[in-house]
């Protein structure tokens, strides 16, 4: 009996030392992880101008984050930019935090440091017991500029003049290289193009007014270097006064029942929709999801100028409907809907061969909701030219083509109420007046002549 229970006592204590040895080779081995920490920072360039905010995230999934430092060093000073340390959760958690974000205030100035090249250091240590008790650690060195000067923008056009719903060109001269840069013309902003001069600095942007814009209306270049720096600068500019044309257009019944029934798939509705009822939510849902839609295919452009000398119209056409026509529609008398024109439409025989306006590549081939089949051209630039209500076309996507080049023919597609070609043009996102661009003396003074101008003094 006695011996049974010594054995007893010793398998007992045979069993703890197990336990024990199991325990601390756990321990040991969860706290002698070696897994590094992670450190993310939304570092976006490698330019770093006079003030930013940036956001940083460490993680540990193992046994938490201890430490986190980071600094700037320039010319052999340490700018200490953020530094934190997290508490411990005791011998077998490790540490409490195993994930945090923070911001970074960076202010290269207010630590003493003047522009030019830079390092940027992170050091991330965790809980684990590697490294003797310091734990594993993340290091991690970024080269980065320090610049927090403006660009300077020299403007190198003098004459600027343009009306309501007109183009012009703005070239001006960057001090450094600037990845964003063009006109505001109010809120809107027109992207400028380096490449054309052999100096790249030198910077070609289209603009234009809204048809509902004159006199009063702000516009400026602006740049922006790498590092954020932003600069702006007035160019001298003269704004014609533009009036346009106020016309009646009568809805009968008859153009109802013949053409909504062709916006069934793209305007929603039931048999218990009215035709005029179906008309209006084309007439302007449709026309602004158009819209939306035209610019998608003019947000990317040609980095070059494709065309040469004065746009082509329509031969032996009449003009049906002029740009910026304000149009009241009607219905049995009364005033049911408003809408602008913002093409010109020129009317000739029945499926007349559309040329194109100019050289260019065709960026568009397809249906269009009211404008029906519609071809889109980029010339470059900025610059494109749609031909809509098209009843067929003689192009695809991609294909580039020459002045006067056959691209389709003229149709009643969409919502047009006999064969026409509806013509536009835009400069980027907005729509602006043919008129100008079918004018070659217009465009050796506001165009070509600026170009040569500028290409002659570099």
């Amino acid at each position: 009996m006695k011996d049974k229970r010594k054995n007893i006592k010793l398998w007992g204590i045979a069993l703890g030392g197990v336990i024990l040895v199991i325990t601390v080779a756990w321990i040991f081995a969860v706290r002698l992880e070696g897994g590094k920490p992670s450190i993310v920072l939304d570092l976006k360039s490698p330019y770093l101008n006079g003030s930013q905010t940036l956001s940083a995230t460490v993680t540990d999934e193992n046994t938490g984050v201890r430490r986190v430092w980071i600094g700037l060093v320039k010319d052999g000073k340490e700018a200490v930019l953020f530094q934190k340390d997290w508490p411990g959760g005791g011998l077998l958690r490790g540490g409490q935090v195993h994930r945090e974000s923070f911001t970074i205030e960076i202010e290269p100035k207010k630590f003493g440091l003047t522009d030019g090249k830079a390092i940027l250091r992170m050091v991330v240590r965790d809980y684990s017991w590697r490294g003797w008790g310091h734990g594993n650690r993340t290091y991690i060195e970024k080269d980065v500029t320090i610049d927090t000067v403006s660009p300077d923008i020299n403007i190198l056009t003098r004459v600027h003049n343009i009306s309501p719903g007109g183009s012009g060109l703005v070239i001006f001269r960057v001090s450094e290289p600037c990845p964003q840069s063009g006109v505001f013309v109010g809120e809107d902003f027109f992207p400028g193009h380096s490449g054309y001069f052999k100096n790249p600095n030198i910077i070609t942007a289209f603009f234009a007014l809204k048809h509902s814009q004159g006199p009063g209306v702000e516009m400026f270049v602006s740049a922006a270097d790498y590092a954020g720096n932003k600069a702006r600068a007035g160019f001298p500019h003269y704004l014609k006064a533009k009036a346009f044309k106020n016309d009646m257009i009568a809805v009968p019944d008859r153009f109802l029942n013949w053409k909504m029934p062709e916006f069934d798939v793209e305007m929603r509705s039931d048999s218990t929709t009215s035709m005029l009822d179906k008309f209006l939510k084309v007439n302007q849902d449709l026309r602004r999801a158009n819209y939306l839609q035209i610019i998608g295919f003019t947000g990317k452009t040609a980095n070059e100028i494709y065309w040469k000398g004065a746009f082509l119209r329509l031969p032996n056409s009449a003009r049906k409907a002029g740009y910026a026509d304000h149009r009241k529609y009607t219905y049995q008398g009364r005033v049911i809907d408003q809408q602008v024109h913002l093409g010109i439409d020129l009317a000739s025989v029945a499926h007349s061969p559309v040329p194109a306006a100019n050289v260019g590549k065709v960026v568009f081939a397809g249906s269009i909701g009211i404008y029906g089949k519609t071809v889109i051209i980029d010339h470059g630039l900025g610059l494109f030219s749609m031909y809509s209500h098209l009843s067929g076309f003689e192009v695809r996507e991609g294909q580039s083509v020459t002045k006067a080049q056959i691209i389709g023919r003229t149709g009643s597609t969409g919502l047009a109420a006999g064969d026409h070609l509806h013509f536009s043009m835009l400069v980027h996102h907005e729509f602006v007046n043919p008129v100008e661009w079918w004018d070659a003396a217009w465009i050796k003074n506001n165009i070509t002549g600026k170009l040569d101008a500028v290409k002659a003094l570099n």
